[in-house]
């Protein structure tokens, strides 16, 4: 009876063991022919990975590239202090408008701020006393010359007469002079407020007023503005790597914001006082900008020396831009890639990337070093 419920059992249970053996059978045959799934390991060393496959990464050599020796130091961009033009004011009074503000660019002529001075009321004052003075001069010299023509007054009266006249026609244009210089140019109908005008164009690059703020006369300036069409990048140069800057010469200027721009500038001037606690001295740098410069910019100079040198250079897609260092990936005899910091320099023609230090011309690298990464991350 057992042996029999056994066997009912059996061929209850062995169609769907039947199915399922068929559905896996499937399976095995549609995955036999797939390549076996990429397998990356790291070992202890954290630049170094294990691959099951490296033959999917594809290697390229580093070829030699010859150029002349490098020194590359960083810098901030500055104004050429030699086209900064302060904007004085020549009246004293309260500020009613600004009508500039710090970075805006001017062009010369224009309103930059308008002020309520008194100035103008005394100096019109002057300039009416001064106008009737001279009305009154050139009426007694009219009868002066009469009376000597007749012989009613001595010659000596005549021209002093000449001489008072003379000296109140000086007065006229010298308050007169004085209120243009203040602001007023319509000497018939004064007014108490005065413009304060852009001597030349640029931007500007310092503002020492606010609204409702009083200038003095001759103190503080308003405004700054500079001229920004070239300007300076100063650079620390150690003072061990001095030999390789001289005077006159050119250098690259590469903006950190702009890192694929490249600039030239020609070295104006190196610093003859070194600094006591980091041994550098400064270099001046004048550059020519195009606009893509800002005051306080962080920049790469590279200084280009008279030796040659030979470095490497390979692909740019070999080198890899992570946590702010570049890297190079380098197949090692164990099947394992190993992960190398390198400096990169200029871009070469042909898609290609020249490699300061940390590769050799000849080493074998990773030709795509994102794609690897990215396998690596997964």
């Amino acid at each position: 009876m057992r042996s029999a419920g056994f066997k009912t059992l059996a061929l209850f249970f062995l169609p769907g063991l039947l199915f399922f053996a068929g559905c896996s059978g499937a399976k095995d045959d549609e995955n036999a022919g797939a390549p076996p799934p990429l397998k990356v390991e790291r070992v202890d060393d954290p630049d170094v990975f294990q691959v099951d496959h490296p033959e999917q990464f594809p290697l390229t050599a580093a070829v030699a590239h010859t150029a002349t020796s490098q020194l590359k130091v960083t810098g901030t961009v500055t104004p050429d202090i030699s086209r900064n033009v302060p904007v004085i004011s020549l009246a004293s009074g309260r500020v009613v408008e600004i009508a500039a503000r710090l970075g805006d660019t001017v062009q010369k002529g224009q309103v930059l701020l308008r002020v309520q001075s008194a100035d103008i009321s005394g100096a019109y004052s002057d300039y009416q006393k001064a106008v009737a003075d001279e009305q009154l001069t050139r009426t007694q010299l009219e009868r002066a010359d009469r009376l000597y023509a007749k012989g009613a007054i001595s010659l000596n009266d005549f021209q002093v007469a000449q001489d008072t006249d003379a000296k109140a026609k000086v007065d006229v244009k010298t308050t007169a002079a004085r209120l243009k210089l203040l602001g007023n140019t319509d000497l018939d109908q004064p007014s108490d407020i005065v413009e304060l005008r852009a001597p030349v164009s640029g931007v500007i690059t310092d503002q020492q007023v606010t609204n409702a703020a009083g200038v003095q006369s001759l103190g503080t300036n308003p405004f700054t503005i500079s001229d920004l069409t070239s300007v300076w990048v100063l650079c620390d140069v150690y003072e061990n790597d001095l030999s390789n800057v001289h005077l006159g010469e050119r250098a690259d200027i590469r903006l950190n914001a702009y890192p694929k721009e490249v600039f030239t500038g020609i070295i104006s001037n190196v610093g003859p006082v070194l600094d006591p606690n980091i041994r550098t001295a400064k270099v001046r740098i004048e550059v020519h900008n195009p606009g893509l410069m800002r005051l306080g910019m962080f920049v790469t100079a590279t200084f280009h020396g008279e030796t040659r040198e030979t470095h490497a250079a390979v692909p740019t897609t070999a080198i890899l831009h992570l946590h702010d260092r570049d890297w190079i990936y380098v197949p090692t005899p164990d099947r394992k890639f190993r992960r190398v910091p390198v400096t990169a320099g200029d871009m070469l023609p042909g898609s290609l990337q020249e490699i300061v230090s940390g590769a050799a011309p000849g080493q074998q690298v990773v030709a795509n070093a994102l794609e690897f990464q990215n396998t690596v991350e997964q």
